[in-house]
């Protein structure tokens, strides 16, 4: 149960090609953009699609399977965690950002 505490599953398209970085020998880390659609009908009757952007983090032999299997365009239903992460930038400013550690995936 303690698993279903910070749970985030997803189907969406990717916006790119997932971003690869290598650290050491053997550790990786892919990033990219997946979209996803909530259509709904609006006052009129009609229907709108309203998307959402989701950065997504995946490490090691994850990372390594994105960078063959995931391009700009794929389909994927992922399955991961939200992490909620702040950085001070340049200006001395403050920053947060949230993110989805994808634990799995399926294209």
């Amino acid at each position: 149960m303690n698993n279903l505490r910070n749970t985030v599953s997803l189907i969406g398209h990717l916006g790119k090609d997932p971003i690869i970085t290598q650290f050491g020998d053997k550790n990786s880390v892919a990033r990219f953009s997946v979209a996803t659609n909530d259509p709904y009908k609006d006052k009129k009757g009609e229907w709108v699609s309203n998307t959402t952007w989701h950065n997504v983090v995946a490490w090691g032999k994850t990372a390594e399977l994105c960078e063959k299997l995931l391009k700009k365009g794929s389909e994927v239903v992922l399955e991961g965690k939200l992490v909620n992460d702040s950085y001070e930038t340049k200006e001395g400013d403050t920053r947060y950002k949230t993110e989805i550690s994808m634990r799995e995936f399926m294209v």
